[in-house]
């Protein structure tokens, strides 16, 4: 079972942003010790919780503080940028940490309407993504006879893109494209079956890929017994519960009963959208992991912990380490 992170460099309730980014690499550290294979940071703007919004910034961040293990964005979402941007920046990265560098390709903006504004962009700028991944993958090759702009660092330097998704479109355009596919079935479970099929069926082979490769976002808390599992994975699932209040917020501790917290309604809603994730023991972690793996046949898992206590959470990784290497 090859195994890679997703962080998003949660800031906890009394925490700061400089305690969340020194608790990641600090994860990264210890991932890399126990054998993933990729540390990938996502883009959110206008969120209290997160602080990896200059995603590219942090993303070199952690690749200074590490040796070996691939570094990059899970995603960067490009209808936010210019394609020139991006390039520019992960052909620094990937200059400056050759051969570690990854970009997964997100197409939808991360954030709301007022934000956008914000950043100066439209809702409809997503439209132009299969145009926008076009120009950023020619950015990052080699130079054409007569190519008038280049990006620097950027040109040749053949950055792997990803592309992203919760549905079929990420699904097909990375068939088209012959790019490895990422779905975001940690929040977003819905199109996963489906969206791995359609990938797998039409996918076309390309010079950075021959044949498909995909991988699935989970989510996994695993602790040293059952209880403290669930307990422990009642941040996320109040975060959850906030989102559909409409109320973001720093990730907030475990507390004992969760059905104090949310409504029927609202434990129905998040339980449907947390169906991929893997709550427990060593034992209950593997096993749920084990029938999930035989099912869909993933490349790669890429695993979120929104775990409030930083040692917990490297406890959650390390388990999920040792399952994989006795698999």
């Amino acid at each position: 079972m090859h195994l890679s992170v997703l962080d998003l460099a949660f800031i906890r309730e009394g925490g700061t942003a400089a305690e969340a980014l020194a608790n990641s690499l600090d994860l990264a550290r210890h991932v890399e010790a126990w054998g993933y294979k990729r540390f990938w940071l996502a883009e959110h703007h206008n969120m209290t919780g997160i602080a990896s919004a200059a995603t590219s910034v942090v993303i070199g961040h952690i690749a200074a503080g590490t040796r070996t293990i691939r570094v990059g964005a899970g995603g960067i979402m490009l209808p936010n940028h210019a394609p020139m941007i991006i390039a520019e920046q992960f052909g620094t990265l990937e200059t400056l940490y050759p051969g570690r560098i990854d970009l997964g390709l997100g197409r939808a903006p991360g954030t709301d309407q007022a934000t956008l504004r914000a950043l100066r962009r439209s809702y409809e700028s997503a439209e132009s993504f299969p145009q926008d991944v076009y120009e950023l993958q020619a950015l990052l090759a080699p130079a054409g006879p007569g190519q008038t702009i280049r990006a620097v660092p950027g040109v040749g330097t053949n950055v792997p893109l990803w592309i992203l998704g919760s549905s079929l479109f990420g699904a097909k355009l990375a068939a088209v494209l012959g790019l490895p596919y990422a779905f975001a079935s940690h929040f977003a479970p819905d199109a996963l079956e489906q969206a791995l099929s359609v990938y797998r069926s039409e996918f076309q082979p390309s010079e950075q890929l021959s044949k498909p490769h995909a991988m699935v976002a989970v989510n996994v808390v695993a602790a040293d017994t059952d209880a403290e599992g669930v307990r422990l994975a009642t941040s996320l699932q109040q975060r959850f519960t906030d989102m559909f209040r409409g109320t973001r917020g720093l990730l907030p501790p475990p507390i004992d009963d969760i059905d104090t917290y949310w409504s029927a309604a609202e434990k129905a809603r998040v339980s449907s959208m947390m169906r991929c994730s893997f709550i427990g023991s060593r034992d209950t972690v593997a096993s749920g992991l084990e029938e999930f793996n035989a099912r869909l046949q993933p490349d790669e898992l890429i695993v979120a912990s929104a775990i409030f206590d930083h040692a917990a959470r490297l406890r959650s990784y390390e388990i999920l380490g040792e399952i994989a290497r006795q698999d």
